[in-house]
């Protein structure tokens, strides 16, 4: 059973800088791709960013292009977002989610398992 658990989340000013961290538990970390995706009051989830298995590979919103780097740790089961030049437009519950199957994409329905959350809040 895969377990996901975020951290680093907080409140922070604008043009301020967080990184989170989401830790794995579980078998074969190193072959899930991972995901970050937020979600605001009152609005749908919203793809953030994607890391391959091997970390080859990202890709990130074009909201957060520029701000936002994922990156990850197979050797400490752990992703990363590094987030800086924040808005408060990036104000949100921040999940990780990872992708046990061969899926690697935007659409959260494909995602296998997901963490608890952590917010950030970025104050104008």
């Amino acid at each position: 059973q895969v377990q996901l658990v975020e951290s680093g989340g907080g409140l922070v000013q604008a043009g301020g800088s967080l990184r989170l961290s989401c830790a794995a538990s579980g078998p074969i970390f190193s072959n899930y791709a991972m995901a970050w995706f937020r979600q605001a009051p009152g609005k749908e989830r919203e793809f953030v960013a994607l890391i391959s298995w091997s970390g080859a590979s990202t890709y990130v919103a074009d909201s957060v292009k520029g701000r936002f780097t994922i990156s990850r740790d197979n050797a400490k089961n752990t992703v990363y977002l590094q987030m800086n030049s924040l808005k408060a437009e990036d104000t949100a519950v921040y999940y990780c989610a990872a992708s046990v199957g061969s899926y690697i994409g935007t659409d959260a329905d494909l995602y296998d398992h997901w963490g608890q959350g952590t917010q950030v809040t970025v104050s104008s």
